[in-house]
């Protein structure tokens, strides 16, 4: 590992004016990068079927228009090069099962966008169940974080005349009945925490101003935020307040009718899930209950009326190996998917409360190989399930799955590249402390193992996330079917090994994900699939965060790095938008003895004058309002004022994604891949 220097005072940072997000100067100097990239990266006959290939895929109308249910109709958004901005849509089950279904269009949002003269960009709609007959359209001008919520008649096909609206705000809002809502928003000055994010729950009576709904629950300040939701089962019809004192902890209460909290007495930071009689906890830390003790990792059940009354009579559903973990899980009517992984391949299983204990059964009809996955289409009332099966060259089949039946295929999606000469393996690389990573590759078959071959590797290893195997025409058609090799790194923080995975790269330890990064660059090279100068790495967010430490920890082992809407300066991180919500995972940069720690992996303050950098491309978006866009343009002016081989580009629209629409999204791809290419084959 190279050595690490002393960070800036931050008092000294020069680049502290490229914070402010649209300020004039700022966006002029955006501006500037843009055009140099584009200058560089777009003239190219490599960059214009890039684009045109990705476009294609991502218009394509052979995709899976995957659908929600809502109302006894099955719902789906949908973009493509006549609807840029997307149509919400939906159609009966009937109609869904053939090749071309006919669509009733519910919302064109590009109508409503050209209509009222804004960049609107669908973010979901929240029904009032049972009936269905309202629901709140979420809308997010330029694809930010913070939204607009309108009423909308689904079944006029029109917004609410005087209905509910809430102001652009990272609000949260659930139905309770047609008249009333739970509403988490910003109402001023003291009502949003540190992070950003609603601190204060009212209940908001249809025909009054927001400013007369009733106070249900506060949250303090330094919480990451609080919400409140209305289970509408019947039968089970109950309210509740849920506060997140941080990412990773939580506070479930019950709300009654008199306003009182019953707070439901689990570990802090254990994560409950409610369906009918039954809660289910999966914890993140070892807890001992009812006589017994349970691992972290561990799955458990119990009737939520005797957990109330102080009863601790806990089913275990699930406890982890050495190898396997939990993913997820789904309720139906009357079962329980789990989605366990094992080394990092996905299993099913069916789980079945009954007299005597909890049955359980392979889910009927998944299969052996790929990535399996499988919900509830309506928990409420049926168990009927979807069930999603991929890999990295197998396109997706959706599939209908109903008691008693084989599982029915009601879409597939087309393959938009050759994978007959292609293959997958998983291998598995040690770590500086001894761990083994496993690490999944996309290869031709018989490569010959002469380190020629460009490879693209990428990680994410934080906040508990897995990444597993799927398809992706882009990926295919960019860089597979171009000849590429592609890697996935399955890295400590991330979860595919549970929550010990996650935690051993928590805080102080975060150094480790680094390490298993290298040692996976490492051990492509040791086994001839490539070499340093043909190796490219690309992470975006918390992953930009990870190459950005790649980059000034072992550039020795890269040829090229994309870094993509990343986190980057660990000293102002926790200052700028949502960052104040992650401190759990990273640590207080403003506490000496966490920026003891923070400082070796702030790529910022880490950059050392004449050292071998490989070629750099900074992706990152204006309204991308989670992780503040400051981070990448200070990174880029930093480096380039120290007149290293770097690059930028910011999307103007597209928040935390890509882009707005799919030819934001191909351009920004585009570019990413044109660098790539240009970089490891010189």
């Amino acid at each position: 590992m190279t050595s690490q220097t002393a960070p800036a005072p931050e008092a000294e940072d020069p680049h502290l004016w490229l914070e402010d997000v649209d300020g004039e100067a700022a966006l002029a100097w955006v501006r500037a990068r843009n055009a140099e990239t584009a200058a560089e990266l777009e003239g190219t006959g490599l960059y214009r079927d890039l684009e045109r290939d990705i476009l294609e895929v991502m218009d394509s109308e052979a995709r899976i228009p995957y659908v929600a249910k809502a109302g006894g109709l099955f719902y789906n958004f949908w973009r493509d090069a006549a609807h840029p901005r997307g149509l919400w849509r939906r159609t009966t089950l009937e109609e869904y099962r053939k090749a071309e279904p006919a669509w009733e269009v519910v919302l064109d949002l590009d109508a409503l966008s050209e209509a009222e003269g804004a960049s609107w960009v669908f973010q979901g709609a929240q029904f009032l169940r049972p009936g269905c007959a309202r629901c709140l359209v979420l809308l997010s001008p330029g694809g930010s974080d913070a939204q607009v919520v309108r009423e909308f008649d689904p079944v006029a096909r029109c917004f609410v005349p005087d209905g509910f609206v809430l102001p652009q705000a990272k609000s949260s809002v659930a139905w309770i009945d047609r008249d009333t809502l739970f509403v988490a928003t910003d109402f001023g000055p003291g009502s949003l925490t540190d992070a950003g994010y609603p601190r204060i729950v009212k209940l908001w009576k249809r025909g009054t101003g927001l400013s007369e709904a009733r106070t249900v629950f506060e949250g303090a300040p330094g919480d990451v935020g609080v919400e409140a939701f209305h289970d509408p089962t019947p039968g089970f019809r109950r309210d509740f307040v849920l506060r997140r004192p941080s990412f990773f902890t939580q506070e479930l209460h019950l709300l009654g009718p008199d306003g009182t909290l019953a707070r439901i007495e689990l570990p802090a930071d254990a994560e409950a899930d409610l369906h009918r009689q039954w809660l289910l906890v999966k914890l993140r830390s070892p807890w001992t209950a009812g006589g017994r003790s349970y691992p972290a990792g561990s799955l458990l059940a119990a009737e939520l009326a005797g957990f109330m009354a102080g009863r601790r009579r806990l089913t275990e559903l699930f406890r982890p190996t050495a190898t396997r973990s939990l993913e997820g899980w789904s309720w139906t009517r009357h079962h329980l998917i789990l989605n366990v992984l094992d080394d990092v391949k996905s299993r099913l299983l069916l789980l079945t409360p009954a007299r005597g204990g909890w049955r359980r059964r392979p889910f009927p009809g998944a299969p052996a190989l790929g990535t399996v996955s499988a919900h509830g289409v309506d928990p409420r009332v049926s168990d009927d399930c979807f069930m999603n099966v991929t890999s990295y060259l197998t396109p997706d089949s959706l599939y209908l799955v109903r008691a008693g039946r084989a599982p029915e295929r009601l879409k597939a999606a087309p393959a938009f590249f050759e994978a007959g000469p292609l293959e997958i393996s998983q291998h598995f690389a040690l770590s500086e402390d001894g761990t083994r990573i496993p690490y999944f590759q996309v290869s031709r078959r018989g490569l010959e193992p002469d380190g020629s071959h460009p490879t693209l590797l990428t990680g994410y290893g934080g906040f508990e996330v897995s990444l597993l195997p799927g398809y992706s025409g882009v990926l295919g058609r960019a860089w597979l079917a171009r000849g590429g090799v592609y890697a996935v790194a399955n890295l400590r923080g991330g979860g595919e090994y549970g929550p010990r995975w996650h935690q051993a790269a928590l805080r102080q330890h975060r150094h480790r994900a680094y390490e298993d990064f290298a040692a996976v660059a490492r051990d492509l090279a040791a086994r001839g699939v490539t070499s340093a100068r043909r190796l490219g790495i690309q992470g975006g967010s918390n992953g930009g965060l990870l190459v950005g430490n790649m980059l000034t920890r072992y550039p020795e082992l890269l040829g090229a790095v994309v870094c993509q809407v990343p986190l980057l300066d660990m000293k102002r991180y926790s200052r700028l938008l949502a960052g104040a919500s992650w401190m759990a995972e990273y640590g207080d940069p403003d506490q000496p003895g966490d920026w003891a720690y923070l400082q070796a992996i702030s790529p910022y303050h880490n950059l050392r004058p004449g050292a071998a950098y490989p070629p750099v491309l900074f992706m990152t978006t204006t309204r991308d309002d989670r992780v503040h866009p400051g981070h990448a343009r200070k990174m880029m002016a930093r480096m380039q004022g120290m007149g290293f081989d770097v690059r930028y580009f910011e999307n103007i629209e597209g928040g935390h994604g890509a882009g707005a629409d799919n030819r934001q999204a191909a351009h920004f791809r585009a570019l990413e891949y044109a660098f790539l290419w240009r970089a490891l084959r010189s």
